[in-house]
């Protein structure tokens, strides 16, 4: 189902599978988008077009009889609920609700809301997040979830969830508006997870935008409650206080989803440790904890790789802690499973591209999304250097994947770039990069490459998942010491850092790419080649580690377990 754009929709769906496999009396709620991501199309010169991806909902979900609705510009706009079912490895199962606004009662443009992910302009992007987070919480209703005790939203866009729940609370009393005793029921309901500190994923709007789709609610919040004033001028990030919404929205008062989610929490966290520091000095005057995020193990260890744990580690699907035995496993064994996975990927990139690429030959990953902080050409600033690195220190070749946002010109731009560098490199290095980007391609690669590259700009990678996929299948990492790497690293053990650690008060200086290009580059010529082709037994070694060390603890079953303990029993 091409229902998400790239981590954060796969870190929710590692997410669901984990709880199943935990038993954990949980739902979760998503839009359903008719129009999926789209399919990527790439010329010669790297230039990227778009096609959107149809699908048919009938032949992965189920129809729901229950139904709920949101009011938006005093329209009613009817909703109904697709389930799909995730299935844990002792048959428990969390149920996935997609809400879809395309019924024939409903005005053509809102019938539209569930249309496209990322489609339509900022007002659109509101409407849709007042179906999620609004009709999320009534549609749960509908459906019988009467007693759930905690609401967890991942990034800005579930936050209007909290006015729901605050609308209930005053319902509850016997009041119209919200005061400071909702406010602190709700608060106790709800966790929050900031995911990225890059503004693009801190949804703001106009309060003008507010005041256009409920129209009537000018006296929603009891502005003359101390609590309640407050908790408005935090969510607008203004000096002064507003008598009304509409008089907010009159001064160009701005809605910040983040401020909404982070000031009704009983609980926030960031996505690793860095992140977690990072986000707290964007919000300094949030509590904000640290969650490491993890990959479902049982999802993202490839066939060859299920095959060896099962034969030697059999209670790894239920307990991913126990493939720290991983160090026990025959050495040779481990090279052959990775064989496997080599093999597979490269006739994916012969089947895909009609290159033929030498399984012999050390085999670099990089699989992203396409955007100017990830900097995916980093490796690629100086080519001279690369047929220098190739021709002393033992060939290598370089396997792509990534698409970039329709409106993302500049990482539209790196894969172009990439592509002149696969042409001015030719036999020298060769690259290739391979497009539409899924989860299908994205498992061969994490697992069949022979090192996982990572160049983000720090401190901007708030976690990056994809390494640790590559560790449950023994590729070791070579990347900046940003997001989950800080933790995960042990150099030469599980792999290698790019430069210096930048967890000091000069962490803030800006990146330097050409020095951390040369890092990367000392790294490879120096360390990390003469050890793949000289010293097998000490690379396989390597691999070993990153699966007993990292594949065993950043995973979503030891994720979801801190939640519980951490958030939702709190």
């Amino acid at each position: 189902m091409p229902s998400y754009s790239g981590g954060l929709g796969v870190l929710a769906g590692d997410t669901i599978r984990a709880a199943a496999d935990l038993r954990l009396p949980m739902v979760a709620v998503s839009l359903l988008y008719r129009k999926g991501y789209f399919t990527q199309r790439l010329a010669e010169d790297g230039s990227q077009t778009e096609e959107p991806v149809e699908w048919r909902v009938e032949d992965f979900l189920t129809e729901e009889p229950a139904r709920a609705s949101v009011t938006i510009e005093n329209r009613r706009v009817e909703l109904r609920s697709w389930r799909y079912s995730a299935k844990g490895v002792r048959g428990f199962e969390v149920p996935i609700y997609f809400l879809d606004a395309d019924l024939p009662d409903n005005a053509d443009v809102d019938r539209n809301l569930t249309g496209a992910l990322y489609g339509g302009d900022s007002y659109y992007r509101l409407c849709q997040e007042v179906v999620l987070g609004i009709g999320g919480v009534r549609m749960l209703v509908a459906l019988g979830y009467n007693d759930l005790t905690r609401y967890h939203m991942n990034e800005g866009h579930a936050a209007l969830l909290s006015l729901q729940l605050l609308y209930d609370e005053a319902k509850k009393a016997g009041r119209a508006s919200i005061r400071s005793e909702d406010i602190e029921k709700v608060r106790s309901k709800c966790v929050f997870t900031t995911h990225t500190p890059v503004p693009a994923g801190h949804d703001r709007f106009p309060m003008e935008y507010l005041t256009r789709v409920f129209p009537g609610q000018a006296e929603f919040l009891d502005l003359k409650d101390a609590p309640t004033a407050d908790l408005l001028k935090r969510v607008l990030q203004a000096e002064q206080n507003f008598p009304d919404l509409q008089e907010a929205a009159r001064r160009g008062a701005t809605l910040n989803l983040t401020q909404l989610a982070l000031s009704l929490s009983t609980y926030v966290n960031g996505v690793a440790k860095q992140h977690g520091e990072t986000s707290r000095q964007m919000f300094p005057e949030a509590a904000i904890e640290a969650i490491t995020n993890g990959v479902h193990a049982g999802t993202w260890t490839s066939p060859p790789f299920q095959q060896l744990f099962d034969r030697y580690i059999p209670s790894w699907r239920e307990d991913n802690y126990s493939l720290r035995s991983a160090l026990g496993l025959p050495a040779e064994e481990v090279w052959a499973a990775h064989l496997i996975a080599k093999f597979d990927l490269l006739e994916t990139v012969r089947k895909k591209t009609g290159l033929k690429f030498d399984s012999e030959a050390f085999t670099i990953g990089f699989a992203r999304r396409a955007t100017g902080y990830k900097r995916a050409d980093l490796i690629l600033a100086d080519l001279d250097r690369l047929r220098e690195i190739a021709k002393n220190a033992g060939h290598f070749q370089i396997i792509y994947a990534g698409k970039a946002h329709p409106n993302d010109g500049g990482g539209k731009d790196i894969i172009r770039r990439i592509f002149h560098a696969k042409k001015a490199l030719r036999k020298a290095v060769p690259v290739v990069f391979l497009d539409d980007y899924n989860l299908d391609l994205g498992g061969k690669i994490t697992s069949g490459v022979d090192l996982w590259l990572n160049t983000p700009q720090f401190p901007l990678e708030a976690s990056g998942t994809s390494g640790m996929k590559a560790a449950l299948n023994g590729v070791p990492s070579l990347s900046i010491l940003d997001g989950w790497w800080v933790e995960g690293h042990i150099e030469g053990v599980t792999g290698w850092c790019i430069g210096e650690s930048r967890r000091t008060a000069a962490g803030n200086t800006p990146a330097d790419n050409t020095a951390e290009a040369e890092s990367l580059y000392g790294k490879l010529e120096s360390v990390i080649l003469p050890l793949y082709y000289s010293d097998r037994a000490k690379f396989l070694g390597v691999m070993q580690h990153s699966i007993a060390i990292n594949g065993s603890f950043f995973n979503t079953q030891r994720m979801v377990q801190q939640y519980i303990t951490d958030a939702y029993l709190r």
